[in-house]
């Protein structure tokens, strides 16, 4: 048995506008350390994963880019989308692509690009102990992470009868809620849907043939075309195509300090320390708190003030508050095109 990894970064990141834009979307941003968030999620693999064992699926325009990031991943193993088609395709052309390489017994851990871990060590631990369960009891396994708060960006997963010790069968999946429901739900010992997936790659084609219409007929007409394949596929979610109506999805717990930073104003969650400025580059802050700053070019100086998302990038300055930062697709709809397409 071997392991490979799958690591999902597509899509063009608008919530980090201005910074991120179609050609640098936030996958590709130092948003959480100094390196982009893809090398840091490649990075994490490493110790479990060689980058002969990694593919990385992505838009056409980011391929480039991510090659020169990620020098020592085979020129094979980075995968362009034709076109947008929703992760369920995506993880069915991986798992048909490692098939192909290395047989249907190979587990296959699915992550994506642009999240934060905080323990490294933990992550890898609890992937480890996926990887033993997808291949013992050819389940799929999905990880879901311990919540620290009732958040209402996030789906969740109510574990259901226990498989063996500390893993449970999926008693059903409850897509974002709102605030009252998520507390509930934390309290009655839900986990957040994190997307992190862990499955033999023969066993989730199994599943995709039998449950998925949307996706089964383009995987079975075009198994050696991934252009026919993915113009012949419905756009839908993994968790909706397959993990909802599958019989043998297991969840595994996860705590290792997981987040996906959906905003800017979600990078406050990065310091432990409440009431801290988040900065990047030349940010002078005098009696302000709990402010996030990101200073490409400039410099940026704030005083009296608290709770603001600061951004800064050749000439262009964005200014609202953390909270406002969670809908910044409403601002860029009401932007002049010109302004709000700037490369």
């Amino acid at each position: 048995m071997t392991t490979w990894a799958v690591v999902l970064a597509g899509g063009v990141g608008s919530r980090f506008w201005p910074l991120s834009t179609p050609t640098r979307p936030k996958q590709l941003l130092p948003l959480a350390t100094d390196k982009p968030l893809l090398c840091d999620a490649i990075d994490r693999l490493r110790p479990i994963v060689s980058p002969q064992r990694m593919l990385v699926l992505t838009n056409e325009s980011l391929v480039a880019p991510i090659a020169r990031l990620v020098p020592d991943l085979p020129p094979g193993n980075l995968i362009a989308e034709p076109r947008p088609a929703g992760t369920a395709a995506a993880l069915t052309w991986a798992a048909h692509e490692i098939v192909r390489r290395d047989g249907p017994d190979a587990v296959m851990i699915s992550v994506h690009a642009d999240w934060v871990v905080a323990d490294a060590e933990g992550y890898r631990d609890t992937l480890a102990k996926a990887v033993r369960v997808a291949a013992s009891h050819h389940a799929l396994v999905t990880v879901g992470v311990v919540p620290d708060r009732p958040d209402p960006g996030f789906g969740y997963i109510q574990p259901g009868k226990e498989l063996e010790a500390g893993v449970c069968r999926v008693a059903r999946f409850v897509e974002k809620p709102d605030r009252h429901r998520a507390a509930k739900m934390v309290d009655e010992g839900f986990l957040w849907n994190s997307g992190i997936f862990v499955w033999c790659a023969g066993d989730f084609l199994d599943d995709v043939r039998k449950l998925t219409p949307e996706i089964a007929p383009a995987l079975h007409a075009h198994s050696d075309d991934r252009e026919a394949f993915f113009a012949n596929v419905t756009p839908i979610a993994v968790d909706n195509g397959v993990l909802e109506r599958s019989d043998r999805v297991a969840v595994l717990p996860g705590d290792f300090g997981w987040d996906d930073i959906g905003t800017w104003g979600a990078l406050r969650r990065l310091e432990s320390e409440p009431d801290v400025n988040v900065t990047h580059g030349a940010v002078h802050a005098v009696d302000s708190r709990n402010n996030v700053v990101h200073a490409e070019s400039a410099s940026v100086v704030l005083y009296g003030v608290s709770d603001l998302v600061v951004v800064e990038r050749d000439g262009l300055v964005l200014v609202t508050t953390a909270e406002k930062s969670a809908e910044l697709k409403t601002l860029l709809d009401a932007l002049p095109r010109g302004l709000r397409d700037r490369e």
